[in-house]
């Protein structure tokens, strides 16, 4: 069976863009072909800035044959429906056959067609693939029509099986296939042929092009750490920088510069953030945490080492630094005076048309977070100072420049304007979680600040209606609730939502999201509602805590046991209550009991109760729990050796009042009611 060999080699191609498009074109090829017939065993897709290579194995040479028999109208059917069928099944009205289908004569077509060569079906579906591209962005070039992300020079297709490599014919306005490509555009610029995959990336590599994008990420990255080692520094990881700077180079050379002295007293973040931002360069640092240098990659090796590529680059970044510093020293005179004018100048951005400006939203965050204080163990008057201050430096140069860096600067510029580094700490990390890894902060004023800011937020779009629907969530709603519980839960802090959230529907969200927090560990969504039925559901800690303790008894055999011996005696007792339209809640009396084994069930009764109403009280789940698993045994023998509806009407309205005790002892540990299975 052949193997299939394309490239599509061009200019270069955005970084940010080649993942996918390697993605897109496997997927259209292989679509296609499987569409048209073919089958394979396997493919592979690859970029570089300046190709797009798919590699298939194990294609079928040519699609098999086909026979379809299609039905069509009734024989005597109007000429038009006869003659839209034959144009539908492709055939002739000669070519129709007439069979008895037992509710009369039909027409039918038999629609055969033969297989065909495999480099036919690559040919048509190649052309097709490159004409329909994708491209986030594309352009024309020249008087063709054809439109590529960046101009298309060559195309490379080629089939091998074990007679050889043929070349599949492919012409694309003019640009025509072959089995030709090209190295590197300055190391090995001449064109070479190939047979196969294999002697296409070998020679690729001998012609100073890495094909994958993974190996020159490892190449990068082991390059990199090196030569920080053996400066006594440390790289600074960076994985989507990696992941992009892989994609600008197809033969990675690393080389390491100095930053100048004058920029060392920037804070480190600032450093990485402009050399990431502008530069594409990995930051380097001291034991200290201090940038000291930078790790640029070039595209190709010099007979200096890099020298010239480095003296310009560091020409440039000198450029930008100054600039970050131009900021941070025009940003620290504002935040030595207070950094009043920038809380000032958020009455003049807008947050939302319907919820006013920043500094609206600062208010509201302020007098919110006065109010969770105490309940987080924070200082009040701290907490609202602290609230006050956080979106200041959204106003700031720095962050205009850096928006990524907001919160971060917010912390150095409180402590420039003389604030508790309570506060300043708050003011990094009201922001936090901003997603499910994201640490989650500890630090009380910290904590009431980040509650706020998320609880303002989803009160207010709830307010205006502005919900998050389907995929859509521009605000982030989900993941402000999802910071709520996260704060909530690993902070371990009783805060009950009604006293902060009035409207049913949005505790409701948050309900739904604490499912998705607690599906990751594996607690399944009907626990979720056996506990949130229960009072306290706007607890969240109280609530989690119920649920997980549910999840773990239910993993053991009595808890699945006594499952179901509840449910026997909740469904004997309902329906029992329907047919006699009275509730069975007047009380068993054991002095009515006969069986050894409705006697024991009293006692055990008893005895969980004893032990289970007290633990409730103390919100200690797992040991309620324990004690409605030693009711299994007694529950279990009790619907063995007992007839519920007993001859005598005494002795089974006894029995069922001794179900409703069961029901009701059960159901104070959480609703059982709401489990499946």
């Amino acid at each position: 069976m052949p193997d299939l060999l394309i490239e599509l080699f061009s200019e270069e191609i955005p970084a940010r863009m080649q993942a996918k498009a390697a993605k897109d074109l496997q997927q259209l090829v292989t679509n296609g072909l499987v569409d048209a017939g073919l089958t394979y065993a396997s493919a592979g897709a690859f970029s570089t800035p300046r190709r797009l290579t798919l590699s298939v194995e194990g294609l079928t040479a040519e699609s098999p044959n086909t026979r379809e028999e299609r039905k069509g109208p009734k024989v005597g059917a109007p000429d038009p429906a006869i003659d839209g069928f034959c144009r539908g099944a492709g055939v002739s009205r000669d070519d129709l056959q007439v069979r008895d289908t037992g509710k009369g004569e039909v027409y039918f077509a038999v629609i055969e067609k033969t297989g065909r060569p495999a480099d036919d079906i690559i040919a048509e579906v190649l052309e097709a693939t490159v004409r329909s591209f994708p491209w986030p962005k594309s352009m024309r070039w020249g008087s063709g029509s054809l439109k590529w992300v960046r101009p298309l020079h060559s195309i490379l297709c080629i089939l091998t099986d074990e007679a050889g490599a043929t070349v599949v014919p492919v012409d694309v306005d003019g640009i025509v296939s072959s089995d030709v490509t090209k190295g590197h555009r300055f190391l090995a610029p001449d064109a070479f042929s190939v047979v196969s995959f294999d002697d296409y990336e070998a020679k690729l590599k001998r012609a100073k092009v890495v094909l994958r994008a993974d190996e020159r990420a490892d190449m990068i990255w082991s390059e990199a750490s090196n030569q920080a080692f053996a400066a006594g520094l440390e790289l600074v990881e960076d994985k989507g920088l990696l992941a992009e700077v892989a994609g600008l180079v197809e033969w990675p050379v690393v080389l390491m510069g100095t930053i100048a002295e004058d920029f060392r007293s920037l804070p480190p973040e600032v450093l990485t953030a402009s050399m990431k931002e502008h530069q594409k360069f990995f930051s380097v640092r001291d034991k200290t945490g201090q940038v000291v240098r930078f790790v640029t990659v070039a595209n190709r090796e010099t007979a200096d080492n890099g020298a010239t590529i480095l003296a310009g680059n560091q020409k440039v970044l000198f450029a930008r630094l100054s600039d970050a510093k131009f900021f941070w020293e025009n940003d620290l005179r504002v935040a030595k005076k207070g950094g009043t004018e920038w809380t000032d100048a958020l009455r003049k951005v807008t947050f939302h048309n319907k919820l006013g400006t920043v500094a609206e939203l600062v208010d509201r965050m302020a007098k919110l977070s006065a109010e969770v204080a105490p309940l987080v163990g924070a200082d009040a008057d701290e907490a609202e100072a602290a609230a006050r201050f956080a979106k200041a430096d959204l106003s700031s140069e720095m962050i205009y420049e850096f928006p990524d860096l907001q919160g971060l600067m917010g912390r150095y510029y409180a402590k420039e304007a003389g604030l508790s580094d309570a506060v300043a700490a708050a003011a990094e990390e009201h922001y936090s979680p901003l997603g499910p890894s994201d640490d989650v902060p500890t630090a009380p004023v910290s904590v009431a600040v980040a509650l706020a800011e998320k609880l303002d937020k989803l009160t207010g779009f709830w307010a205006i209606d502005e919900k998050p629907t389907g995929s859509k969530d521009p605000f982030a709603l989900r993941r402000a609730a999802l910071g709520v519980i996260r704060l909530v839960l690993e902070n371990t802090l009783t805060l009950k939502l009604s006293g902060f959230v009035k409207d049913a529907d949005l505790l409701s969200f948050f309900h739904d999201r604490l499912k998705v927090y607690l599906r990751d560990e594996g607690i399944s969504h009907d626990v979720i509602d056996a506990s949130l039925a229960m009072p306290g559901s706007d607890d969240l800690l109280l609530l989690v805590n119920r649920a997980r303790a549910l999840a773990a008894f239910l993993k053991t055999d009595d808890g699945e046991n006594l499952i179901q011996g509840f449910k026997r005696a909740n469904n004997i007792l309902s329906q029992a209550e329907e047919k006699d339209g009275v509730e069975y809640s007047f009380g068993a009396d054991i002095k009515f009991a006969e069986e050894d084994a409705e006697k024991a069930l009293f006692a055990a009764l008893d005895a969980a109760d004893a032990k289970i109403a007290p633990a409730m009280a103390s919100e200690d789940f797992a040991a309620a729990m324990s004690a409605m698993a030693d009711l299994r045994a007694p529950i279990d023998a009790f619907f063995e050796a007992v007839q519920i509806n007993a001859d005598t009407e005494l002795l089974r309205r006894n029995r069922l009042n001794l179900l409703h005790r069961i029901r009701t002892i059960c159901l104070s540990v959480a609703d059982l009611r709401k489990l499946e299975g």
